[in-house]
């Protein structure tokens, strides 16, 4: 071989073996979708967002009417039909059950529930919560306190001790004082398919919960063998822990082919 194309072989091997390590650097998904909770709406979710957007993936944020289960369903799979490439579906707490049936698109890859509700086929949300009551079992306290058209609601002198207790008091009143009000029918409803039974999943189950009980998440997580990371945190874990739920995502997003 000529030395002009040894030259030649050695450029285009280095070239390639430079373009593959790039490839290797890159995450295996880049679109994530996050489902917000019940009584709040994704604006709590600009930390996570600024985090996962700096570290190069394209978030985007459902804002779920709470109308009834199957609105909210059509509102997540939305936004995952916008997406240009393969995704991880987020959902927060009730938002878990929205991306448990959500969740069964080809496009998504990957689910991370963050101290978030996870039915099984046929199950509903309100059915899961009764099976272990969280301390002070502040989402029954809701639901005693229903609009009369049966939209829940927590009084806003309650809020931040049982939603976000380790969230600043103003941050928490702020949150307490913009409630997004759930219909209670939307806890009633079962989902019609359970993604995490053939996709991966991963679970941030969140120690000092007053809302879903960390006796229910962990009785959830093991049940759908997630991998599951326990963060001391209150409900609010997204708000008060951000770095925290970024990195479990971004894990889930880098270890997705």
């Amino acid at each position: 071989m000529s030395t002009l194309r040894q030259k030649v072989a050695i450029a285009l091997v280095l070239a390639f073996a430079g373009t593959m390590a790039h490839a290797e650097q890159m995450p295996a998904v880049k679109d994530i979708v996050i489902v917000h909770g019940a009584l709040v709406d994704g604006s709590g979710w600009r930390a996570v967002h600024d985090i996962l957007s700096k570290d190069g993936f394209h978030v985007t944020i459902v804002q779920e009417p709470l109308t009834s289960l199957a609105e909210d369903i059509e509102a997540a799979k939305r936004a995952i039909d916008q997406q240009t490439g393969a995704v991880v579906l987020v959902g927060h707490s009730y938002g878990g059950s929205v991306i448990t049936d959500a969740g069964v698109d080809p496009k998504v890859r990957a689910l991370v529930y963050v101290a978030a509700l996870q039915p099984d086929a046929g199950e509903a949300s309100g059915q899961l919560l009764s099976k272990f009551a969280a301390p002070n079992d502040a989402m029954r306290a809701a639901a005693n306190r229903a609009t009369p058209d049966k939209y829940l609601f927590l009084p806003s002198a309650k809020f931040r001790e049982n939603f976000a207790a380790d969230v600043p008091a103003p941050d928490a009143q702020f949150m307490a004082d913009s409630q997004q009000q759930p219909a209670e029918k939307a806890f009633g409803a079962p989902v019609s398919a359970a993604a995490w039974r053939t996709k991966p999943r991963y679970a941030i189950l969140t120690t000092q919960d007053h809302m879903v009980s960390p006796q229910l998440q962990r009785w959830m997580y093991q049940r759908s063998r997630a991998k599951v990371t326990e963060v001391n945190a209150s409900h609010a874990v997204y708000i008060s822990q951000p770095a925290v739920v970024a990195q479990v995502i971004e894990t889930a997003a880098n270890q997705t082919n």
